[in-house]
């Protein structure tokens, strides 16, 4: 099983390391999270400088919400929104994710310097390999259901893992036939993305069968999400402790990339599990 992760200008060796923390900096006005909070460059390069002294291992910047019901953003702002924030950080000393599904964005992106595209969409869009096929960047392949404007309205599935692996296992393979190194990739189940809570429950038991069978590192995302409302009862903002909760979870199934809102927290809540194990 393979436990090297290439990384654009950057590459991780993830045997027997603690879990990478990628932090999340959403340069959106509506995200279902931080909304408006770092659209504006200067607060945004403050929020992405706090995270590396936090401890972070990843930046990963979206320009465009997925929370759902969110509709489509136009490519020129997202353009507007991505690109200034990744010129701005490229020489900040770790590796920077791009959110998008986008291919004119990936283009960008990877001239820029990005060292990761992150799909919502796992590369479906028309052109999508062929924008990142000759880079070295990262690509994480994510599992959604739908899109976000209607993905949450009455997801179905008859066995959510297996559809999720087998989706999953589709992409990978068309993506290596198209010459891109497995090296390069890991995968995402999608938490919150087409699921129902009960879904996204399967799917986090089921992270270590998703690594094993796909042989790829793992990326989860829980951070704030409604699965964790929907256990706690928590508004967005009081979702802390769960997030924690369901970061350990996902290391503990095996999952090797966690993306956070609360870095420091949960790089601390890691250090500590850590050394119980």
């Amino acid at each position: 099983m393979r436990h090297y992760l290439q990384f654009g200008r950057f590459g991780f060796n993830l045997q027997g390391t603690q879990a990478l923390v990628m932090g999340i900096l959403n340069v959106t006005p509506d995200s279902f999270s931080d909304a408006g909070q770092y659209q504006h460059l200067e607060f945004a390069l403050s929020r992405a400088e706090q995270m590396i002294l936090d401890g972070a291992d990843i930046i990963d910047i979206g320009g465009e919400s997925s929370r759902p019901g969110a509709p489509p953003l136009p490519l020129q702002d997202e353009l507007q929104r991505v690109m200034p924030v990744l010129y701005a950080l490229r020489d900040c000393g770790k590796p920077l994710s791009v959110d998008t599904y986008k291919p004119e964005v990936m283009r960008e992106a990877i001239l820029a310097g990005a060292d990761m595209i992150n799909d919502i969409n796992g590369f479906r869009a028309p052109g999508a390999i062929d924008a990142v096929k000759d880079s070295d960047c990262a690509l994480c392949i994510m599992h959604m259901q739908s899109v976000p404007e209607t993905m949450q309205i009455q997801p179905q599935y008859e066995d959510v893992v297996r559809e999720v692996i087998a989706f999953l296992h589709e992409r990978v393979e068309t993506m290596t036939a198209a010459g891109i190194e497995r090296e390069r990739l890991c995968i995402d189940p999608g938490f919150g993305f087409g699921k129902t809570v009960e879904q996204n429950y399967a799917l986090l038991r089921a992270t270590r069968q998703l690594r094993s069978e796909l042989g790829l590192p793992v990326l989860a995302g829980l951070s704030r999400k409604s699965m964790i409302g929907a256990v706690t009862g928590r508004a967005v903002e009081q979702r802390l402790a769960g997030s924690l909760a369901g970061a350990l979870a996902a290391v503990a199934q095996g999952a090797e990339i966690i993306r956070v809102h609360d870095v420091a927290e949960t790089t601390d809540a890691l250090k500590v599990w850590r050394m119980a194990h």
